[in-house]
């Protein structure tokens, strides 16, 4: 784990025990500065915060799947019966990513990946809950890539990740030229997401 957890860090932890019961969340290895930061946040002082290593916890090693991009198998419904355990690495995705997954690889865990594309890890955690508990296989989890948010009226980012993809409450569907009906989508994003792109963006124009 970083030992500063930047706030975009938290928000997707944050995030992950919306959708995953905290209590099956465990964060390890984090330094005495993270643990400090996991205390004092409602939400993930429910959560099993760890600064041993996954290495010490003696868990089984073929009980204990490592989320790896690098991976020749696609992670499938019936590996939720195969693994108790999916590892994920803590430190965030840069873009383009540096495989900071070979840290975890080397310890020789059985892996599997969730497709070509690099997600953010609240979605990473999402979609493989999604696979393993609601026995939904990964081409049927509707998603969008690089999506690009709208800060103001001239300003937007450009995320460079993959996200679940969800429908935009706030437009109507949209009638394509062959009459089909197409509904408009947006990323799912951590709470608070939004307005820390937009203080982002706003510092980045201060001298």
């Amino acid at each position: 784990m970083e030992d500063n957890l930047h706030e975009w860090c938290l928000l997707e932890y944050c995030h992950m025990a919306t959708f995953i019961r905290p209590y099956n969340l465990y964060f390890t290895n984090l330094s005495v500065t993270a643990e400090i930061l996991f205390k004092n946040s409602e939400i993930l002082k429910e959560t099993n915060y760890l600064t041993e290593n996954i290495i010490n916890m003696n868990i089984p090693m073929d009980k204990i799947c490592l989320l790896d991009p690098a991976s020749n198998q696609v992670l499938e419904p019936a590996d939720g019966d195969t693994f108790e355990y999916f590892l994920f690495g803590g430190i965030l995705g840069d873009d383009p990513p540096r495989d900071r997954t070979a840290e975890l690889r080397r310890l020789g865990f059985p892996t599997r990946n969730l497709g070509a594309k690099q997600m953010t890890t609240d979605t990473a955690v999402h979609v493989t809950k999604r696979i393993v508990d609601d026995k939904v296989s990964i081409n049927q989890i509707p998603c969008i890539d690089f999506p690009e948010i709208k800060i103001s009226k001239t300003e937007s980012v450009i995320m460079p990740f993959r996200y679940i993809a969800i429908p935009d409450i706030h437009k109507s569907t949209l009638q394509t030229t062959n009459n089909e009906m197409k509904q408009n989508i947006v990323p799912l994003l951590p709470s608070g997401m939004f307005d820390l792109l937009k203080k982002d963006g706003d510092m980045a124009f201060e001298f």
